[in-house]
């Protein structure tokens, strides 16, 4: 028998994010590279490590491959203890019938031998795809205080955006009167950050009631939390003051990563008291040459910098040629820009190469259409051919660039 773990995170990792188009198409959304030398997962496990969670299951679905190599045993976060650790927990067959996860919730639901294992008082439901840093164990001492059921994680977010999120109407004390999934006409901009703290035994139950209901489509969001609500059971929000980013757009992931040029950022990535681990490349230190210019940037390991890069961040193993010119952009590990390309304002994804003189993307003060303008995107492994043009707002997938 396991030894009693008083919380277990159950970390939801198997989402499409078919918004982030090319740069998903053979990758799960939280194995996504962000910031130099991190992966999107980096963070909620990062979080679980520094909030004292020992016991992590990390549900995945859609092309688990790289996740699975990259988190491995868990050892980089720390995660790869004999009796707790993190656990990779695809959906199996069950007797004769196989199911893939059909929401978040029943998603958990298929995994309710897994965290019994373990005889919680509390389970943690987590995201795999935001950029943030939190320290779980207060949400869950508040939980404690306020003899909750369930406690949601709320941010304010622009007015503009609440029609995005599941916003929460709540009373004084902070507990919740009423949920409403992506409403078009938000009554307040308090949303949900897609973090929730359960009493185990309550959320047992709501999962197994959410799953007898035919019509249901077992959503956390949709479903079982209206359901606990319309029963009057203990509900509250956590009220969360720092940088958060739902980074399941092109937009929101290239914002997110420039921000981290801002000397000002919410986000402190060197702080000493929350790191945020990772499973790092073993590569020699970066390479500036002589006539390298760079300024406000961020270089990992293993790059090779001979041409000017300014506002950006390049991954592990990245080549920029002599008189090549990067701007406003990312670039992924193992990506190539060749003599004289110019890229601005672009995701550059994995083992790309901008060939000689190629121009991807386009500032938006040079455009005469601004509603034209957006990210220009590079796929995995694509080879963009010398003079090409990649305009602004186009994403390239490698097996277009063959035909």
């Amino acid at each position: 028998m396991l030894p009693k773990q008083e919380v277990v995170a159950m970390l939801l990792a198997g989402g499409q994010g078919s918004r982030l188009g090319v740069l998903t198409k053979n990758l799960a959304k939280p194995a996504v590279p962000y910031g130099g030398k991190y992966r999107i997962i980096d963070f909620p496990l990062s979080n679980c490590v520094n909030s004292g969670i020992e016991t992590v299951g990390v549900l995945t679905q859609y092309q688990p491959l790289v996740l699975n190599d990259y988190i491995g045993s868990g050892q980089p976060w720390d995660l790869d203890s004999m009796d707790a650790g993190v656990h990779m927990l695809a959906p199996y067959q069950r007797g004769r019938k196989a199911d893939w996860y059909k929401g978040t919730a029943n998603a958990i639901y298929q995994n309710i031998p897994f965290i019994e294992r373990y005889h919680p008082d509390y389970v943690v439901i987590l995201s795999g795809d935001h950029i943030y840093k939190m320290d779980y164990s207060k949400m869950i001492a508040y939980h404690k205080e306020k003899e909750a059921d369930c406690t949601i994680a709320q941010i304010e977010v622009p007015w503009e955006e609440a029609p995005r999120f599941g916003i929460l109407n709540t009373r004084e004390d902070g507990s919740i009167y009423e949920f409403d999934e992506k409403p078009k006409k938000p009554k307040s901009n308090k949303a949900s950050m897609g973090i929730y703290v359960f009493s185990w035994s309550k959320l047992r139950k709501y999962l197994e009631q959410d799953e007898a209901d035919s019509k249901s489509s077992n959503d956390f969001g949709k479903d079982l939390l209206p359901s606990m609500l319309e029963a009057g059971e203990r509900m509250f929000a956590y009220e969360f003051n720092g940088y958060w980013k739902d980074v399941g757009t092109i937009e929101s992931l290239w914002e997110s990563n420039m921000d981290l040029l801002d000397p000002h950022t919410e986000l402190d990535l060197g702080e000493p008291s929350w790191k945020i681990y990772s499973r790092n490349p073993v590569m020699p230190p970066h390479y500036l040459a002589p006539e390298a210019m760079v300024q406000n940037s961020l270089i990992a390991e293993g790059c090779n910098v001979y041409g000017e890069v300014d506002f950006t961040v390049l991954f592990a193993g990245t080549y920029i040629a002599p008189g090549a010119v990067v701007r406003d952009s990312i670039i992924m590990p193992g990506s190539r820009v060749e003599e004289g390309a110019v890229v601005q304002y672009a995701i550059v994804s994995e083992n790309a190469v901008i060939g000689k003189g190629a121009v991807v993307g386009a500032r938006p003060e040079e455009m005469d259409d601004k509603s034209k303008w957006g990210v220009a995107v590079v796929g995995e492994n694509c080879v963009i051919a010398p003079g090409a043009v990649v305009p602004a707002k186009a994403m390239i997938d490698a097996e277009e660039v063959a035909k």
